[in-house]
């Protein structure tokens, strides 16, 4: 029961955090219509949607503080950049080739070098930026300036070509008496798009409202998905009307990683998937690369300078030291592979999606292992611990 209801809870934020990302994709959609192909995916939909990763280390620092709270917004962005490397590819390849949306699926080998190693890049800079056991303002300022380099670069690059936008309310052959329901009803729903847009054509303003409503739901749903980590993590911990419950007494960084990470990157995973879909191939894989680049860079850069900012740096406990480091690492690898799987051959085929999907398997095998201290993780952790120590 201890560990039910958190779950429960985390399952609710998804489903917010799901209905609240219909609104993202219409007013992300819009207000990137100049930009060209590719450039939007890791732009105006990568930041969009990594919203989610951004307000849940705000959170982990605000709510846990210091140790606790950095450890839990490493934990979430680096398991959400894992995550989307290796689960929303895969779930790409699987959804448009299985469902034969269509026949193969064709993604640039501009854009995934272009965004591949960008990525690449910016984690190599986390690797060998938090190397010690103090976090300062200037860990997070260079981290942000890391992702600015990265979209001006983007910008400065981008092809002059234009894509024609046309709007339709409402992409899922959505029946015009679905514009009259009511008030409470389209509340209830989460349909902001309805609530926001209704019958009106979108526009810079209303698209611009829709985004920011949809980040404020999406933030308050972070809120609760913070607790419920924490909850889950704890020895125990007490709730309104039922009383003292127990957690499963594991850091919280082991419950970020997987849990978090994944209620976090639902966004990310309904753009790519619709973005394929539509035959945006490029959009979809770059989505993914670009979330991770923000996720590693702007969503922890930016926490951690404004809380050193105001509450001064972070003391980080040897254990913390450790497994962050290890885990920067296993990203670090784990995304190189991820490149080759992309950039090696033609084509996004099945077995890519295959290979992809149990790499993340392991991943999270690994990480449970890891938080139960198994022999065989413990001797993946030294593995990954001499790496870091030989190369920094």
């Amino acid at each position: 029961m201890g560990v039910l209801i958190p779950l429960i809870f985390i399952v609710i934020c998804c489903i917010i955090i799901w209905k609240a990302s219909n609104g993202f994709e219409v007013s992300s959609e819009y207000l990137g219509r100049n930009l060209s192909d590719g450039v939007r995916g890791a732009t105006i939909n990568a930041i969009a949607s990594s919203m989610p990763e951004l307000f849940t280390t705000i959170f982990f620092l605000i709510y846990l503080k210091d140790t606790d709270g950095f450890s839990g917004g490493i934990g979430t962005t680096a398991g959400s950049a894992i995550f989307n490397g290796m689960i929303i590819p895969a779930l790409v390849i699987f959804v448009v080739l299985f469902s034969k949306v269509a026949s193969e699926i064709r993604v640039s080998k501009k854009v995934v070098l272009r965004d591949g190693l960008s990525l690449i890049a910016a984690e190599t800079v986390l690797v060998f930026l938090i190397s010690g056991d103090t976090l300062n303002w200037w860990h997070g300022f260079i981290l942000i300036i890391t992702y600015a380099l990265y979209v001006f670069y983007m910008l400065s690059t981008m092809s002059s070509t234009k894509t024609k936008y046309s709007y339709s309310h409402n992409k899922n052959s959505v029946k015009d008496e679905n514009y009259e329901q009511g008030f409470i009803k389209s509340l209830l729903i989460l349909d902001l798009e309805t609530l926001v847009i209704g019958k009106s054509k979108i526009n810079n303003k209303n698209g611009w409202a829709l985004l920011i409503i949809s980040m404020l739901i999406i933030g308050a749903a972070c809120l609760i998905l913070v607790a419920a980590c924490e909850m889950i993590g704890a020895e125990t911990y007490t709730l309104p009307l039922i009383g003292e419950l127990n957690g499963l007494n594991i850091p919280i960084m082991f419950v970020a990683v997987i849990l978090a990470s994944a209620a976090t990157s639902l966004p990310d995973t309904i753009l790519s998937i619709r973005d394929a879909q539509n035959g945006k191939y490029n959009d979809a894989i770059s989505n993914a690369l670009g979330s991770n680049i923000f996720d590693v860079c702007f969503a922890l850069g930016l926490p951690l300078f404004l809380y050193c900012i105001f509450y001064g740096p972070i003391t980080m406990s040897p254990e913390i030291v450790q497994f962050s480091s290890e885990l920067r690492i296993l990203l670090l690898i784990l995304t190189i592979i991820a490149f080759f799987v992309y950039y090696i051959g033609s084509r996004m085929t099945k077995i890519k999606g295959f290979i992809l999907l149990s790499f993340y398997i392991l991943f999270t095998l690994y990480i449970i292992g890891r938080s139960m201290n198994t022999s065989w993780s413990v001797y993946i952790s030294d593995f990954l611990a001499s790496i870091y120590n030989m190369i920094t």
